[in-house]
């Protein structure tokens, strides 16, 4: 008998039935395909959407500068808005948005947005270069923030409640005379403090701090102090 023989062969290389013709077999040749290239989308612009900024820390390592801080840079006054590591050098950097375009950028620098404000009024500075504005330099309010928080921890704190009032008259460090303005718990320490307004300007706030207000003043009348650090002056 004949010979089996057998193929292996594409679907549409295969008539329903019957030889294969010669025109069918021509339409079922193999065909090479051109794969589609991808399509390019362009990359959205940053006003296209509504980018989040790099979490920022609250304060410098050393205590010096604080978020919503008045600054000068280079004799030029600004408000501290990020605190924290960058991606073009290392170490701890400090975003300053300018109060007058002075600045080189718009908070966004290579591609990472660290924080927002106009275009040329954000800069980046290491905190030495930073002097606070109008409350002396950044090592007197570092040392200050040590104090109230050394006063916070050491023994149980004097409760405030029936030994202080709003507008009375107290003696700061023993020398510097000045006005109750706040009572009560803050964010930056433990316990209960007074907020007070001295006469003189020889503070460090406002009223404010760490973005915080507690009171308002003069800029470097305000401090803040343990209870028990304050002397009740005799009322006239």
């Amino acid at each position: 008998g004949p010979t089996a023989m057998g193929v292996f062969a594409q679907p549409a290389q295969l008539a329903a039935s019957g030889a294969v013709s010669s025109s069918a077999q021509a339409a079922a040749a193999p065909v090479a395909t051109i794969a589609a290239s991808p399509k390019t989308v362009a990359a959205p612009r940053p006003e296209d959407e509504d980018i989040e900024t790099l979490p920022s820390r609250e304060m410098t390592a050393d205590g010096g500068v604080y978020l919503g801080q008045e600054v000068m840079w280079k004799g030029k006054q600004g408000v501290v808005r990020y605190i924290g590591d960058v991606r073009f050098a290392a170490g701890e950097w400090v975003g300053v948005e300018m109060l007058e375009a002075e600045g080189m950028h718009d908070g966004n620098v290579l591609g990472v947005p660290y924080f927002k404000c106009a275009s040329r009024k954000g800069i980046f500075s290491r905190s030495a270069e930073l002097q606070t504005a109008g409350t002396g330099a950044s090592a007197s309010v570092q040392r200050h923030l040590r104090q109230v928080e050394a006063a916070a921890t050491v023994g149980a704190m004097a409760r405030v409640a029936g030994t202080m009032r709003l507008g009375q008259r107290v003696m700061w460090r023993g020398r510097h005379a000045g006005t109750v303005r706040y009572i009560g718990t803050v964010k930056f320490a433990p316990g209960e403090f007074a907020g007070v307004e001295l006469d003189d300007a020889v503070g460090y706030y406002d009223g404010s701090f760490m973005g915080d207000g507690y009171f308002k003043c003069e800029s470097g009348k305000g401090v803040f102090s343990n209870p028990a650090m304050l002397k009740v002056m005799a009322e006239a």
